[in-house]
């Protein structure tokens, strides 16, 4: 059996669900096709298929009046000039908008012709009506030969040609151009929910300044390599992912995080790229290649995801096959039967049928979800928050019970000394001592006290002498006085503890706290208590969640003890000393009982709950296997994130219904004024292009999306 393969496609000429779904019939009518995926927003497509020529699918997309070029393989032959037809120029430039002058125009001059001579009025507005329909008409037809019989197109082409049969030959030619202008302003919106999200990588610099073999270089952002030294002086934007390796500096964040206060940030703290530096001169190591930088893969997510649907708009879109041809059988019966029946006026009824075709054009129920979905991944993107697809942005609503991880997730993942007890000595000297003896070691405890030196600005003096005890600290002689850093365990075999210290420890223990003791020539010259401190906004989330209704459990291998003291701080439920498979079958257990669970986890031992959950989510700067099994990311770790997505997708729910309630309403409202006379053709199109940009406009007010706790 031949291995399916999926094939990325950039799809020119798509501005709406409509087109999407054209694109999606005919590409899936390819034999040896088996999957397709097309987003209107993203302009892209997504095909699983088993070797299929991409020359067949090209010609597919063509065949209904689109461009495609395959966006992760080499261009074919005359196709590469597929890639320079797809860009976003100005919209009063683009073919839609070309032909709507063009119509307009042509409206115009038949109008004057008509008013100068009455006689030929009627054949100048036939003409007019032609420079608009033709293209739709041809549109139409390619649509019913590749798998969409029951096109917008369709009906517009049946509602204008049966009035020119009629005699509205006037009236035929206004819809056909506002029908092109609704269709333009679709295109202009789409492309507006495009430019939000493709506007980020507008963020990432040009070039960057690189230090190489002790020369300075400006080379293109591009060609930045792992492991390459970037130059970032004060005012420039940060051109890739990287580690501060030298200098301190405020870090302006807020167009990636969206935190409008810089954040300090010094030696091996991570920085993004897009982000400015502010303040002062920093060296920074590269850890990340250009296609995989924080803005590249916040793109590439939600281009993903914005080509999966989610079930309420694969259910608009079932509607909308039955809804349409429907929407034909009843403009026939209401064009035939009063005639045939009740006698009434024929012309008067088919006047009123075709208005029904026009009214009924699916095209702003259709538009209605994924418009919405669309601008929701974008905000939250922006923020973010990535989301592999409407599905999980519709899903999170519905969550009852979220299981977090501790470290890393609840907790920063990196110890802090959090208490010191100097016994003789003033803190700043028991710092510096403590720092001479760990200066070089990358132990997570000697980290902290070294961060704490720094913060503290104790000055770090040389240690001489030093080594590593195995199992019990480090020793080495510090300005002429012999010190040890050790467990406590360690340190009482060398000195005595008094009583009062050793309830100290004990204390600092029954807290989740590790504790270093410092000997001073073998007498105990005080005590360091480090732990893995709860994120600044875990209390604030927690409580967030909490608030709306939904229940809160930790999960952790840690050791109890440690976890009871974090947990109660946080005020969250808590299961200890877990194995990976102990957190899955806690999740199923949730699941069981009827909870719809989120599970919150950046390492490896969370992948196996965090692909049980009901919704995945990895915590940023967690490990790949984590962020490739969720279904969503938290990108900047904040706990407060996590009810933040839950508000987007309320939020999201929220607008979708509001856009169906303005379709339909739109169309039942003019459903009854045309049928008891009051309206006509002119505003039935008009129905149908207002309900497609009120519900555009609607959905483009979630790219201003903002939590609640914001």
């Amino acid at each position: 059996m031949t291995e399916a393969i999926v094939t990325k496609f950039r799809i020119g000429g798509m501005d709406c669900a409509n087109c999407a779904s054209k694109v999606e019939n005919a590409v899936s009518r390819v034999p040896g096709v088996t999957e397709v995926g097309a987003s209107y927003t993203a302009q892209s497509m997504s095909v699983t298929h088993t070797g299929v020529p991409l020359a067949a699918i090209r010609n597919a997309v063509k065949a209904v009046g689109y461009t495609a070029a395959a966006a992760n393989a080499a261009p074919e032959g005359d196709h590469a000039a597929d890639h320079f037809e797809l860009g976003d120029g100005p919209w009063w430039k683009t073919r839609k908008a070309m032909l709507t002058w063009g119509c307009g125009l042509a409206l115009a001059a038949a109008y004057l012709i008509g008013q100068a001579m009455p006689d030929v009025g009627h054949w100048a507005f036939l003409a007019a009506l032609l420079v608009g329909l033709v293209p739709i008409g041809r549109r139409a037809i390619s649509g019913a030969m590749h798998g969409t019989p029951f096109s917008i197109e369709t009906l517009m082409s049946i509602a204008a040609i049966g009035a020119v049969f009629i005699g509205a030959t006037e009236e035929a030619a206004t819809v056909v151009l506002l029908f092109l202008v609704g269709e333009l302003l679709e295109g202009v919106a789409a492309g507006r929910a495009r430019a939000s999200i493709r506007g980020l990588t507008d963020l990432i610099p040009k070039t960057a300044l690189v230090e190489r073999n002790g020369q300075i270089e400006d080379i293109p952002a591009e060609a930045l390599a792992i492991g390459d030294i970037l130059i970032i002086r004060p005012g420039d934007r940060i051109a890739a992912d990287g580690d501060i390796v030298e200098g301190d500096s405020a870090i302006e964040e807020a167009a990636v995080t969206g935190e409008s206060v810089p954040r300090r940030k010094g030696m091996g703290d991570p920085v993004f790229a897009g982000t400015i530096n502010t303040d002062a001169v920093l060296r920074v190591k590269v850890t990340a290649a250009a296609a995989d930088n924080t803005i590249a893969r916040v793109v590439k997510l939600v281009e993903e995801a914005q080509e999966s649907k989610a079930p309420t708009e694969r259910f608009i879109d079932r509607f909308s096959k039955v809804y349409t041809p429907g929407v034909l059988v009843v403009g026939a019966l209401v064009a035939v039967v009063p005639p045939l029946v009740l006698g009434w006026d024929r012309n008067e009824w088919i006047y009123k049928g075709l208005a029904v075709l026009l009214i009924g054009c699916p095209c702003a129920l259709v538009i209605s979800t994924p418009a919405a979905i669309a601008a929701g991944l974008s905000a939250g993107a922006r923020r973010g928050l990535l989301l592999k697809g409407g599905a999980v942005l519709e899903g999170l609503r519905n969550i009852t019970a979220v299981a977090f991880d501790k470290t890393g997730t609840l907790t920063a993942g990196k110890p802090v000394v959090t208490d010191i007890i100097a016994i003789g000595r003033t803190e700043t000297q028991l710092l510096s001592m403590a720092a001479a003896l760990e200066s070089g070691s990358s132990h997570p405890l000697a980290l902290a006290i070294l961060a704490k030196a720094k913060g503290s600005k104790a000055p770090v003096p040389p240690a001489f002498g030093a080594k590593a005890l195995a199992g019990k600290g480090v020793s080495g002689n510090v300005g002429g006085v012999e010190a040890l850093l050790a467990s406590p365990s360690a340190a009482a075999e060398t000195a005595n503890m008094p009583a009062d210290l050793t309830a100290r420890v004990q204390a600092f223990n029954d807290e989740g706290k590790t504790v270093s003791v410092l000997l001073a020539n073998g007498q105990v010259a005080g005590l360091f208590a480090i732990r893995d401190e709860a994120r600044p906004d875990a209390v604030a989330g927690l409580k967030a969640l909490r608030n709306a209704g939904i229940a809160t459990v930790m999960l952790t291998g840690d050791n109890r003890r440690t976890a009871m003291a974090i947990g109660a701080g946080l005020g969250i439920e808590v299961k200890a000393e877990l194995m990976p498979e102990d957190k899955q079958r806690i999740v199923r257990e949730m699941q069981s009982a009827g909870q719809v669970v989120a599970k919150v986890g950046d390492g490896i031992n969370d992948a196996p709950a965090i692909a049980a959950a009901d919704i995945g989510i990895a915590m940023g700067g967690g490990t790949d296997v984590a962020l490739e099994t969720a279904h969503a990311a938290v990108l900047h770790g904040r706990v407060a994130d996590i009810p933040a997505m839950i508000d987007l997708s309320e939020a999201t729910m929220s607008n979708i219904t509001q856009n169906i309630v303005i379709a339909l309403g739109l169309k039942a409202v003019f459903l009854v004024t045309t049928i008891v006379g009051i309206t006509g053709l002119w505003p039935a199109i008009l129905a149908d292009t207002g309900a497609t940009v009120l519900v555009t406009a609607n959905a483009m007010r979630l790219l201003g999306w903002k939590p609640k706790q914001d």
